[in-house]
């Protein structure tokens, strides 16, 4: 099945609730445990068989020249026009997608979802793909009842559209949420898949925070080429950073310029 199905990484976003990071860097690019988030979810693809510009489309628009130079040639890139007119929602990156997925199925990923399975190594998302009908529309959760969820689950970073729903996307209707998703439940076509694992979505810089610190064991991460002569604890400090002697860190992220950011921001 994979041999027939594109995947779509959305990475054009703002990241408004994880400013300041998202200053400096698209949210994408923030790295846990020294990792681009970006780069774990192509690792991920590729782990499903998905890789290249053939199959794999990654757009851009905040900060777009960063994702445009990191991805390089490991992906199709859409880039979407700068504000006030893009970014184009979820919605709208597929839509401006869809003479490249040209009557594909796609497996669409949240750049910014950080997913770290409990099962022995492999395939981790591969759940996605098992078994697909290739007419209803699966979502990948995580238990949990939230307001907006999906029978006591919550969206956990990936969906699967059949091409025929990709096909009727509006661009100007809003998010997939409401253009795909919540449709497809009324038909009864909506199928949920429970994520075996970790998963958060790196949207706030406690959820950030917290991503890092589990991928890490608990320990402070600390970036390449960063300075540390103080004292940090469960903290994360981004590449090239510097934490002064008489500095004690605590459940922080210091970013450049000397920018610390609380996890209760």
């Amino acid at each position: 099945m994979s041999d027939q199905i594109c995947a779509v990484v959305l990475a054009a976003g703002e990241g408004q609730r994880l400013r300041p990071l998202t200053t400096y860097r698209p949210k994408a690019l923030c790295p846990i445990n020294n990792v681009p988030l970006l780069d774990r979810t192509l690792a991920r693809l590729e782990a499903l068989g998905l890789k290249g510009p053939d199959t794999v489309a990654v757009n851009a628009c905040y900060l777009g020249d960063q994702i445009v130079a990191h991805v390089g040639d490991r992906a199709h890139l859409s880039v979407e026009p700068p504000p006030p007119v893009g970014p184009l929602g979820t919605t709208g990156g597929v839509v401006h997608l869809r003479e490249w997925i040209a009557g594909r199925p796609a497996l669409i990923c949240n750049a910014d979802a950080y997913l770290a399975s409990e099962l022995p190594p492999g395939p981790d998302v591969a759940g996605m793909l098992t078994d697909w009908d290739g007419t209803r529309v699966r979502l990948l959760v995580v238990p949990g009842a939230r307001e907006g969820g999906f029978s006591g689950h919550r969206f956990a970073g990936m969906s699967l559209l059949p091409w025929r729903v990709i096909a009727d996307l509006d661009p100007q209707a809003g998010e997939l949420v409401h253009t795909a998703w919540r449709p497809a439940e009324a038909r009864g076509e909506l199928e949920l898949v429970c994520y075996p694992g970790v998963y958060f979505d790196c949207g706030t810089p406690a959820d950030y925070l917290a991503a890092n610190l589990h991928a890490s064991g608990g320990q402070s991460v600390i970036g390449p080429g960063a300075q540390v002569a103080g004292r940090v604890t469960r903290c994360v400090i981004w590449p090239g950073a510097v934490v002064g002697p008489q500095e004690d860190l605590v459940e922080v992220i210091r970013i450049n310029d000397g920018v610390t950011v609380p996890a209760s921001r």
